[in-house]
C-alpha cells in the first residue's frame, strides 16, 4: 500500500457499518433526548430504527426509510445546539463503536501518505466531528437545510448513491487525485457508484448483494466484527456473541422506553 507516486492518493471510507458499528445518524439519540430535543416516543422510534439498522442490510428502501426518519425527527431542532451536543458527547458515544480493524486500516493508509476521506449519507453535523476523531483529512456528508437557525426537515445535499461518486470526483479535481490510484471502502450495495469510481475498491461487512458483486469482481472483502473493549477477534463464536449482545442492547433500549411510557401512562391514570 506504500505510495510510490508523487500524485496524491486518497482512501475514501463510508462510515456506518464500515468504520463504526452503528448508524451515525442515530448514534446520538440518547444525548439528544438528554438535551431536550427528543421526546420519549421519538426516542423509542429511534431505538427501533437503530435495531432495524443493525439487523438488516443497507438496501435502498431501508436507507430511504432511515433518511426520512432522521429528517422528520430533526425538523425544528436548533442547529447550533445539535453541534454542541455532538461535540460534548463524541468521545463517549462514538469511540466505543469504532471497528478496531477499521482504525488500523485508516492508520495504514495514513502511514502510506494517503489522504483519508470520510464520505457518508448522514448529516454533516454528525460526520464532521467523527471525521476529526478518526483523523480524516476531508469529510463529505449530507447537508440539512437550515432556516432561522433551525432544521427545516429538507436536505440541501444528499450524499448518497451516485452523488457520493460525484463528490469524490469533485474532491479529486480539487486535490489532484487520480481516482484509478485511489481506494474506497463500503458495506452497502447502494455505494457501488462510490466503489466503482476508484481503482482499488474493497468491501467491509458487505450486504448480500455487494458481497456477491465483490466476489465476482475479485475485490478484497473484509469482515470486521462488532467492536469490543479488548479487540481480540479470534473466532466466529466470539463474533456471534458480540453481534447478539449488540442486538440485545438495541432491543433492551426499545423495551425500556416502552416500559417507561406505559408506566408513566399508568401512573397518570391512577392519579386521575
Amino acid at each position: 500500500m506504500t505510495s510510490t507516486s508523487s500524485t496524491p492518493i486518497a482512501a475514501f471510507f463510508d462510515l456506518d457499518k464500515t468504520v463504526i458499528a452503528r448508524s451515525s445518524a442515530l448514534i446520538f439519540t440518547r444525548p439528544f433526548f438528554d438535551g431536550g430535543l427528543l421526546t420519549r416516543r421519538a426516542m423509542f422510534k429511534s431505538a427501533i430504527a437503530q435495531l432495524q439498522f443493525l439487523l438488516t442490510s443497507a438496501e435502498a428502501d431501508q436507507v430511504e426509510r432511515l433518511r426520512k426518519h432522521v429528517t422528520d425527527m430533526c425538523r425544528g431542532w436548533n442547529a447550533a445546539q445539535v453541534r454542541e451536543i455532538v461535540s460534548e458527547t463524541l468521545e463517549d458515544v462514538v469511540r466505543p463503536t469504532i471497528f478496531a480493524e477499521a482504525a488500523d486500516l485508516i492508520a495504514e493508509h495514513k502511514s502510506a501518505g494517503h489522504d483519508i476521506v470520510l464520505i457518508s449519507a448522514s448529516g454533516l453535523e454528525m460526520v464532521e466531528p467523527i471525521g476529526e476523531l478518526l483523523g480524516a483529512d476531508y469529510v463529505r456528508a449530507s447537508i440539512m437545510h437550515i432556516e432561522d437557525g433551525h432544521y427545516s426537515g429538507e436536505l440541501d445535499f444528499y450524499c448518497y448513491g451516485e452523488d457520493k461518486a460525484v463528490a469524490m470526483r469533485t474532491l479529486a479535481g480539487e486535490h489532484g487525485y487520480r481516482l484509478d490510484d485511489c481506494y474506497a471502502y463500503s458495506d452497502s450495495s447502494t455505494d457501488l457508484p462510490m466503489l466503482t469510481v476508484v481503482g482499488h475498491p474493497a468491501v467491509v461487512n458487505p450486504d448480500k448483494t455487494l458481497r456477491h458483486h465483490a466476489a465476482e469482481k475479485g475485490w478484497e472483502i473484509f469482515d470486521f466484527p462488532n467492536p469490543m473493549p479488548t479487540p481480540a477477534w479470534a473466532s466466529k463464536p466470539l463474533l456471534a456473541c458480540t453481534a447478539l449482545c449488540a442486538t440485545g442492547i438495541g432491543a433492551a433500549a426499545a423495551i425500556a422506553v416502552i416500559h417507561s411510557m406505559r408506566h408513566g401512562k399508568s401512573s397518570r391514570s391512577e392519579a386521575a
